[in-house]
């Protein structure tokens, strides 16, 4: 099996284990109003990637090493892998609205609020951000991880809440979504290189850098790891996030699931227009290289660095 088969493999496991898990997790019609527990489902089973629980899932196993085992950490970081695609759905379902990106088409479907209405769009963002953060504060039990003081889980809890909070927060996501709006307003400034890069740090690195890291908490990674995972998770951040850019120039809507072609008609800042597709395409795999160096330092391996070289050659 080659390297990228074995990721594959890993990948599709993995994803069935989230998928099950988010079943498990998400409210049902029996707890709370029918049409949010729909438009919830609707939005987080209407497929994806799912890279922020696999980077959360792959940094767990990854520093897990003998204790407590790859499995033990897997079920570990389980709840916040589910709790990162809540909310990384909870911002796409924002981001389609009309007063922010205006699109149609999400993950192959429609928007959330061309099914259900603004309102109800609205609202099932809202609760996929809070339900995401009550699943941070209930799981996993102690009697899941018997081999863990509960003390300590606790505490390892309570740093990745801090971790995914402050990424998802004024500081991270919303502040870079914040800029993005700015931005793209009739007669605003360019960003310049500065600019762009701090938009996308926040606006998509952050979530995916606290991913990693995240993982890595709750499996009792030491200082060193988590410095170095979180270097990782920045550098896999900004090259997701250069291959987006890419993919939106070269990309067709039936292949990406959404919209090709919103950014440039929007005029909104992206590395293609600032820099061009094959310096684009340089600064994407440099940022690869140095997530891949990362890990060396302190040899962490599993599967990161294939799910870095797969971030960069990914097609969608």
């Amino acid at each position: 099996m080659t390297p990228s088969d074995a990721l594959q493999a890993w990948l599709a496991d993995r994803r069935e284990l989230v998928d099950r898990a988010l079943d498990r997790f998400l409210p049902t019609a029996a707890r709370a109003p029918s049409v949010i527990a729909e438009a919830m489902r609707y939005s987080v089973f209407a497929g994806g990637k799912r890279l922020r629980p696999m980077l959360a899932l792959a940094a767990a196993e990854a520093t897990a090493g003998t204790d407590p085992g790859a499995e033990t950490a897997a079920t570990l970081a389980l709840p916040a892998a589910c709790a990162l695609e809540l909310i990384h759905t909870y911002s796409l379902v924002h981001d389609d609205l009309p007063a922010m990106d205006n699109d149609t088409l999400r993950r192959g479907r429609p928007t959330a609020h061309v099914v259900y209405g603004e309102g109800t769009a609205i609202l099932s963002g809202d609760a996929l951000l809070t339900e995401a953060f009550v699943l941070l504060t209930r799981e996993p039990q102690p009697e899941a991880v018997t081999a863990l003081p509960s003390g300590e889980l606790a505490r390892r809890k309570l740093e990745a809440i801090r971790t995914i909070a402050e990424a998802a927060g004024a500081h991270g996501m919303v502040g870079g979504q914040a800029i993005d709006l700015k931005a793209a307003e009739p007669g605003a400034p360019p960003l310049g290189e500065a600019g762009l890069r701090e938009m996308h740090a926040r606006k998509t690195g952050a979530l995916l850098r606290a991913s990693a890291v995240a993982g890595a908490i709750m499996a009792g990674a030491s200082r060193d790891e988590l410095a170095a995972i979180s270097a990782y998770g920045t550098h896999v951040g900004l090259a997701f996030q250069i291959v987006d850019d890419i993919l939106d120039v070269e990309g067709a809507s039936a292949v990406l699931g959404k919209t090709a072609g919103k950014d440039a008609a929007a005029g909104k800042p992206t590395y293609p227009a600032l820099y061009g597709l094959d310096e684009s395409r340089r600064r994407a795999e440099a940022s690869m290289a140095r997530a891949l160096e990362a890990l060396d330092e302190v040899r962490i391996g599993g599967h990161l660095p294939a799910i870095a070289r797969w971030v960069v050659a990914r097609t969608h």
